[in-house]
């Protein structure tokens, strides 16, 4: 159940329709299919905490709707797109109970349509006028290519530690968090020590946030996390929950086995699963989930404790409570 986006965003909770409108505006194209594929990527709507983040941030300076909604809407694409993309790397058939791109059109095309998505979201950051927030942009891009990258070569490789496991996140998803904080807070024009708060909060938010991911691939419920319970160990991702897990129990451990069978692997999966499930290492993930919302909360605490910062500790709290 969705929590509605008043709850969520107080005060700029209206004018996420802003970001809407422009991100549906990007389907008007002549080419038919072309329109078909991105109805279909963009038809799933989540919380939209990226340019919800934008907005809040950008809330304490100058909040000049012209500059932060395209700003929101660029990360939101970006995301998308590169949800878009990943789905063909990794072959996945579904995502959150539906269809993917790549299963409902060829690969080839379905690769095509990301880098439209990319390119359209790379024109909307433009309309920012701001060369820093630009920048800000493309390198969060690269970040985010770098930890897919990271994690598609480290697949099944037990010999990663937590350290890799957090540069991987860092880059994979904290670098969008924080680039939307950061971006929007610029635009607004706060001063450097504001711009750096909100930077380390979205930083540090999108840590927790993907620690979070990582504790529901093994906790969650399936229909709402629409993908089997351990899809991460399936194809062979190793998260914080594992990592600790062969960290802790380094001898006759049931998930290095897994990643270590050559047969006889689907067996393996549940006792690994199982493993994680009734040893510590779950609510040990979860604390320092909790650490990086603490991190967050402190960089902001010295900005003014207004209806949009209120908004940004309970996200926090969302974050750390939400189910898929």
């Amino acid at each position: 159940m969705q929590a509605p986006a008043k709850s969520l965003y107080g005060p700029v909770a209206e004018d996420m329709i802003l970001v809407e409108d422009l991100l549906e505006s990007i389907k008007q194209v002549e080419l038919a299919p072309l329109r078909r594929m991105l109805d279909h990527a963009l038809q799933a709507r989540g919380k939209r905490m990226r340019p919800g983040l934008v907005l809040l941030a950008g809330s304490f300076g100058d909040y000049n709707l012209n500059r932060l909604v395209p700003l929101g809407a660029a990360i939101e694409l970006l995301h998308t797109a590169s949800l878009v993309h990943d789905d063909v790397v990794d072959g996945a058939m579904s995502r959150r109970g539906r269809p993917t791109a790549n299963a409902v059109f060829d690969n080839a095309l379905t690769v095509l349509l990301g880098d439209f998505m990319f390119a359209n979201a790379a024109e909307m950051v433009t309309r920012t006028g701001s060369l820093h927030v630009t920048r800000l942009f493309a390198l969060a891009l690269m970040k985010m290519t770098s930890g897919e990258l990271d994690q598609d070569a480290a697949a099944f490789d037990v010999g990663k530690d937590i350290q890799a496991y957090l540069w991987r996140i860092g880059g994979k998803t904290a670098a969008l968090f924080g680039n939307a904080t950061e971006g929007g807070a610029a635009l607004g024009g706060c001063d450097e020590a504001t711009v750096e708060a909100f930077r380390t909060y979205g930083y540090s938010l999108g840590m927790a946030f993907q620690i979070v991911d990582d504790i529901l691939d093994f906790t969650g419920d399936e229909e709402l996390m629409g993908k089997p319970v351990g899809s991460d160990l399936l194809e062979g991702t190793i998260t914080l929950p594992a990592l600790l897990h062969m960290e802790r129990y380094p001898r006759e451990n049931a998930v290095k086995k897994y990643f270590q069978a050559r047969r006889g692997r689907d067996e393996r999966l549940q006792d690994a699963i199982e493993a994680i499930r009734t040893s510590e290492v779950l609510d040990v993930s979860m604390e320092m989930a909790r650490d990086y919302v603490r991190r967050a909360n402190e960089a902001i605490e010295p900005l003014p404790h207004n209806e949009a910062w209120q908004s940004m500790v309970e996200l926090g709290e969302y974050v750390l409570n939400r189910k898929s």
